[in-house]
């Protein structure tokens, strides 16, 4: 009887030590930034077809897209873990806590990389897995080793690999890039920066312990704040600029606007605020970043459902 307990416990150890490992490697991969990610895939399909497009071509487009950004997520990890293991939010990231070594997150990266484009190759097409692998390598390149430790604009270029995924959504569909893949790349290119800067404020301190020069370390709440409204102007004009090139309807202008003025009512709130000298916990910088969630969502909502629409009254 006094050996049940520990034969209990021990045979539990690798399941629990198994289900760890699994849920850490995962976490490498940053699922939920694969999710936003994945918003703006699906619905450049609907744009691209006119109309539903095929479902397994859907469904392989976005395994395609989980690998790809999965691998991406996981370099990002490897690199930065000396800056993470500095950063209260990011400090118990499994590359940092030593449950995955450097070799083995650079192997799961180079994995997941090969199986991403292979996956796009063989049930995609070519164009998506060059988009893809070039995804890659803007994030895990350009982005995590060149700018994000040297220049206050690292988010600003660095995120043209979170643009690709409506390049790569389009060209799953035909084959090639075309002009409204452009514009909406645009948009989210535009939209990176008031995304991710209010977190930055929010986190200021944070990145300033690991010496990452973001915005918001090297500048003012009201510099900051001045480029986040001035980069939301521009984010909404360029989201309205679709209606003539791909020939959108109501559904998707009346998107476009509702949500535009509300993101760029509160990129002017902030500034409001900032200029009032306002502290972070008045200033509440997250409140613009969780909407910016909510805008693109929206918007791209409206580019999948407004050909839907154009459809259904043809």
């Amino acid at each position: 009887m006094g050996t049940a307990p520990t034969t209990t416990a021990t045979s539990a150890r690798p399941t629990s030590g198994w289900k760890r490992t699994v849920g850490s490697y995962v976490s490498l991969t940053k699922p939920r930034i694969i999710e936003l990610l994945l918003v703006t895939t699906v619905p450049v399909m609907f744009l691209a077809e006119r109309g539903v497009p095929d479902l397994w071509l859907v469904v392989a487009t976005l395994v395609g897209g989980t690998l790809s950004a999965g691998a991406a997520n996981t370099f990002n990890c490897v690199y930065d873990r000396d800056i993470d293991a500095l950063m209260d939010r990011t400090r118990n990231r499994p590359m940092v806590t030593g449950e995955i070594s450097p070799r083995a997150g650079v192997a799961f990266g180079l994995v997941l990389t090969v199986l991403s484009t292979a996956w796009f190759l063989v049930f995609v097409n070519v164009a998506s897995a060059l988009l893809s692998l070039a995804a890659i390598v803007l994030y895990a390149w350009l982005y995590t080793m060149v700018l994000k430790r040297r220049t206050p604009q690292n988010i600003v270029w660095g995120g043209v690999a979170g643009c690709m995924p409506t390049l790569i959504g389009w060209s799953a569909v035909t084959g090639t890039v075309g002009w409204p893949a452009v514009i909406l790349f645009l948009v989210i290119f535009f939209w990176t920066p008031p995304h991710y800067w209010p977190l930055s404020m929010a986190f200021k301190d944070d990145y300033a312990n690991a010496h990452v020069p973001m915005l918001p370390v090297e500048r003012g709440a009201v510099a900051v704040a001045r480029q986040i409204v001035a980069y939301s102007w521009v984010m909404v004009a360029v989201s309205l600029a679709l209606v003539p090139v791909a020939d959108m309807g109501w559904i998707y202008l009346a998107a476009a606007i509702a949500s535009g003025v509300v993101f760029v009512g509160e990129a002017h709130r902030l500034l409001r605020l900032a200029r009032q000298g306002a502290a972070t916990k008045v200033l509440k910088p997250m409140r613009l970043f969780h909407f910016s969630i909510t805008y693109v969502t929206l918007l791209f909502l409206a580019v999948a459902v407004d050909p839907l629409v154009h459809l259904s009254i043809g």
